[in-house]
């Protein structure tokens, strides 16, 4: 069974129809740029013409960097702030003609699809997704239970939000070595093992391609640690999940 899935993400929109059976993208996905400034409108639109690539006619689940309830948009750190209580289920449905659109957080589709075809696969106790990119998101299971939009990536830590000192984006605008971002990272990863105590981290988002540069830097956590399996295409699957009601 085929569903499409779309990943909302601070420097790109990219989506893809999802093969629920396997878990994978059916096809290779398709990425716009995210339009700055980021608003509801133009955002929409870089959907509209990552769905209208596919000529896709069924339901499409979208991701979404911040807190979403029954299809609302509550926040926006990383993107516009025309998005905070924005129904934006109403406003993607009908700049996708009217196909059903189901929304949800982005960290919490990535973990949703990590537990089933990945890296959480069959475990149980407290395990967190954490996705690194332009911001760090975050997804909370408990027995493999999700609870939804849990935004850790706005933890303080050293008098900032986590993400302004360890995400992707982070490093990236300071430049900093994988030794030295390394150290960022697992100073945040050891706050929220600290707060949680979960047995297991996922660590996502697109630099999970490149875990053997990081993860072996990091020390002083008890929990286990390992890369996303589905690497940056977790978003999109877990997008198709939801929309299909899994």
């Amino acid at each position: 069974m085929n569903v499409f899935g779309v990943d909302i993400g601070g420097s790109g929109i990219k989506g893809a129809p999802v093969d629920l059976d396997r878990g994978d993208l059916a096809q290779e996905r398709h990425k716009v740029l995210t339009p700055h400034p980021s608003t509801p409108d133009a955002v929409a639109d870089g959907v509209a013409e990552v769905v209208g690539h596919f000529g896709w006619t069924g339901p499409v689940g979208i991701t979404f960097p911040g807190v979403v309830t029954s299809g609302v948009t509550r926040t926006a750190a990383n993107v516009d702030k025309g998005w905070v209580d924005k129904d934006a289920a109403s406003l993607l449905s009908g700049r996708l003609g009217g196909l059903p659109v189901t929304i949800l957080n982005d960290a919490d589709a990535a973990g949703v699809a990590e537990m089933t075809f990945g890296a959480g696969r069959g475990r149980k106790g407290t395990v967190i997704m954490l996705t690194f990119g332009t911001g760090i998101g975050s997804a909370l299971f408990v027995d493999g239970r999700l609870v939804p939009n849990t935004e850790l990536g706005h933890l303080e830590l050293g008098g900032h939000d986590a993400e302004k000192r360890a995400s992707t984006k982070a490093k990236e605008d300071a430049d900093l070595t994988w030794q030295h971002w390394a150290r960022r990272v697992q100073k945040y990863l050891a706050h929220v093992e600290m707060l949680f105590s979960p047995e297991l981290f996922i660590v996502g988002g697109g630099v999970s391609r490149k875990a053997d540069k990081f993860l072996p830097l990091i020390e002083g956590v008890r929990a286990e640690i390992v890369p996303a399996e589905l690497q940056n295409n977790a978003g999109i699957v877990g997008a198709a999940m939801a929309a299909a009601g899994r």
